[in-house]
């Protein structure tokens, strides 16, 4: 399948691997200082309380059941509760002091609490949006807005792959998300960059085989039609990268015959990694798979992972409106073990040190209660957590106030999380951009100043 170099074809290629001329310049310049080479990011779909998981209030728990002083909560916007009269609701869950550090990690979590030391906890975070679709925007691609690159499309944009025959960005969610398709699209990229999503089960990619009586030779000889084909039809449609995408995840695909069936087989594992994960327990089993493929993946030089918890048909962290209590150890259920197994594991196989590895969600839930056992939206203070690639754990950056409202101490926006984790890559924010619309666009817009790599790894 040869055809004429050209611009687009420059687009493909950089969905192989190198971006363009001037990041692949400044990536190769930067290689050394690189910590990560790859990224898990772990998403928490739906809003995590975070004075229940990784930011104790004891304030909270010492006025229960009490109104705020004063003007306190002066100021703030819910669509449900008043942040004036509602009352101030503690912690259900206990914090213990963990690791050698003694980290304090809720009891939702323990067995993430053996892991304390690794963990780098941010507990500044805040944001601006307050409904679901916008903050997962926010988090995942710098803006509220539908339509920007995810910090997933930027990566591979800036860094590419290092194996050819997988996708360079994979997502694996739990199923429809609050968000869409956009917290993990290309945006004004092109669409080459988009995540490619595994289904969740026992079979996370449909179709990898050949269907039956059609040779490899066969196979290669219609593809080769049906590109030349496409590539005579968008020859005059040099701006549209759709079909661009679209003939690259052809080509994709069939190279994906090769090594695909391999890494999304988990029956090679062994019964004690299984067990590591949660494999086979009815809580686990789901989440357990996505965190073991995504260790399968990374392995094979698969860059920007990408796993949500929780989906909008009502089995997220979002059903704390009315039972935080319920929803909470649901999700954690779900998910602690498989994290805790992911962390061992990579650790285990010597992949910790160059993969880093994020906890994040779209916004915390109040320190007030809303009914008698539920917990609000809330951006204004929440939690994240790093870990791997040199960063240093068993520590906690930034803190909220006494009620667990505002980020007061070292507060990180998500443009500084965006510029963090491009600098554990060894790339400069500032320098990877992409020309739309007259202007030299990047991840982090003209944002990202005080981003935090010397705190993770110093």
């Amino acid at each position: 399948m040869t055809y004429e170099k050209s611009r687009r074809q420059f687009f493909l290629d950089a969905g192989r691997g190198f971006g363009s001329i001037a990041v692949a310049n400044m990536v190769a310049q930067a290689a050394d200082q690189a910590r990560a080479k790859r990224v898990i990011f772990l998403f928490m779909h739906g809003g995590v309380s975070h004075v229940d998981t990784f930011d104790p209030k004891p304030t909270l728990k010492k006025f229960d059941g009490q109104p705020l002083p004063g003007s306190v909560g002066q100021g703030m916007i819910t669509g449900r509760i008043d942040y004036r009269k509602a009352l101030m609701r503690g912690s259900p869950w206990n914090f213990t002091r963990s690791g050698q550090s003694g980290l304090e990690i809720s009891d939702l979590y323990p067995n993430l609490q053996q892991h304390a030391d690794k963990l780098a906890v941010i507990r500044s975070c805040y944001g601006d949006a307050f409904d679901h679709a916008p903050a997962i925007y926010l988090r995942t691609s710098g803006s509220q807005f539908p339509g920007r690159p995810s910090l997933g499309a930027w990566t591979i944009y800036g860094l590419g792959s290092e194996n050819k025959n997988l996708p360079s960005f994979v997502v694996m969610s739990d199923g429809a998300m609050k968000s869409g398709a956009g917290a993990y699209g290309s945006g004004y990229l092109p669409a080459v960059f988009q995540g490619t999503v595994f289904r969740g089960g026992q079979n996370p990619v449909l179709h990898l085989a050949s269907p039956e009586g059609v040779s490899s030779e066969a196979q290669k000889e219609t593809l080769g039609l049906i590109s030349r084909m496409d590539r005579r039809f968008s020859a005059s449609r040099e701006d549209d990268t759709n079909l661009d995408a679209r003939i690259a995840s052809y080509e994709l695909a069939y190279r994906m015959q090769s090594e695909a069936p391999d890494v999304v087989d988990l029956s090679t594992e062994s019964e004690a990694t299984k067990k590591l994960y949660g494999i086979g327990e009815t809580a686990t089993d789901d989440f357990g798979r996505k965190c073991l493929l995504a260790r399968r993946l990374v392995e094979r030089g698969v860059r920007f992972v990408q796993l949500y918890s929780g989906t909008n048909l009502g089995d997220d962290w979002d059903d704390a409106h009315n039972d935080l209590l319920g929803s909470h150890n649901k999700m954690a259920k779900k998910s602690d073990l498989p994290i805790a197994g992911l962390l061992s594991d990579l650790e285990g196989r010597g992949l910790l040190d160059s993969t880093l590895v994020v906890w994040s969600t779209e916004f915390g839930r109040t320190p007030l209660a809303e009914g008698k056992n539920g917990r609000d939206h809330h951006p204004y203070g929440f939690s994240m957590w790093m870990a791997g690639a040199g960063t240093k754990g068993g520590r906690a950056l930034g803190a909220t106030d006494e009620f667990g409202l505002r980020a007061v101490e070292e507060r990180k926006s998500v443009h500084d999380m965006h510029a963090t984790i491009f600098r554990m890559l060894g790339v400069d924010h500032t320098q990877v951009t992409y020309r739309f619309q007259g202007r030299d666009q990047r991840l982090t817009d003209v944002h990202g100043e005080g981003e935090f790599t010397k705190w993770l790894v110093g």
